[in-house]
């Protein structure tokens, strides 16, 4: 008797799931969703990491973009040239850089500790966001200055920038340009510039340039010399800060002449030579010379 319950069990098992496989085939080839053969091949050639630095959700959204001919290959700011370069094979498309160039974050300030005047001593939790709240929005005289926390840091997954002498630095080598830092910083002193510019306004502040001098010895006071000397007529001092255009040479005119070092890339003077002077000539050479 027992053994017929098992093979009833087991026939009505067996049935069951024949009936909810064959279920499960229809409803699969009925409701199945087309996926391009491309955008399956470009979300393989990407790295995977779903930053959002391309500026869609994820490495999904940024493969069927790609596919859909809606951005260039070399979309993925984490894969760079070797990625883009595979992309470009699928597509049957140039990797060219499409007129842009390698892009690396930045951070527009200097105020190193020994550079920025400090306003107070803070003593909250260490987080930029927290630290925005406080009056002033920053433990030195200037309100616009890198606030030295590391917000920036903890957000970035590529170990590409770090607080050095309570500035936030970019190593341009590592970074990806996934634009983490950039969301994460509360002054929203962060951007992107192209990989090769040496040349770049490295300062925020729109305070008068006394106030900027009190706080900051390398802020730019807005003294225009950049703009009355720039040949290409690339850089203008707008709301007290001087701005940078797409007319920029990167020819450094700007950075020689700016008196406090705000634009990055200034070549150091040589020294002068020191002049020798020729030894006094004595009598006795003066009269072994005559005879």
């Amino acid at each position: 008797m027992i053994l017929v319950f098992v093979i009833v069990a087991a026939i009505l098992v067996g049935a069951t799931g024949l009936i909810l496989g064959m279920f499960l085939g229809v409803a699969s080839e009925k409701f199945k969703v087309e996926v391009d053969e491309k955008e399956a091949l470009v979300r393989a050639a990407l790295p995977g990491n779903n930053c959002g630095g391309c500026g869609y959700p994820g490495c999904d959204g940024c493969a069927k973009a790609i596919a859909a001919g809606e951005a260039p290959v070399n979309q993925c700011p984490v894969g760079g040239a070797p990625v883009a370069a595979k992309i470009a094979e699928i597509m049957g498309a140039s990797a060219g850089d499409d007129g842009a160039d390698k892009k690396v974050a930045f951070v527009r300030c200097q105020g190193s500790c020994d550079k920025a005047k400090q306003a107070y001593k803070y003593t909250g939790i260490a987080d930029c966001s927290d630290l925005a709240v406080v009056p002033n929005a920053s433990e030195k005289e200037c309100p616009y200055s890198c606030c030295g926390y590391g917000s920036c840091v903890k957000a970035c997954k590529f170990d590409a920038i770090h607080i050095v002498n309570g500035v936030a630095v970019v190593d341009k080598e590592k970074c990806v340009a996934c634009g983490a830092c950039i969301k994460a910083c509360p002054k929203h002193i962060i951007d992107f510039v192209p990989y090769k510019k040496k040349h770049i306004v490295a300062c925020q502040s729109h305070l008068k340039g006394k106030t900027v001098k009190d706080a900051c010895s390398i802020g730019c006071i807005a003294c225009g010399l950049c703009e009355k000397n720039c040949p290409f007529d690339a850089i203008h001092v707008i709301d007290d800060l001087a701005t940078m255009n797409e007319n920029c040479k990167d020819c450094g005119i700007c950075a020689q002449k700016c008196p406090t070092g705000a634009i990055t890339g200034k070549r150091p003077v040589a020294p002068k030579a020191p002049v020798e002077k020729k030894p006094a000539e004595t009598t006795a050479t003066v009269k072994a010379e005559e005879k």
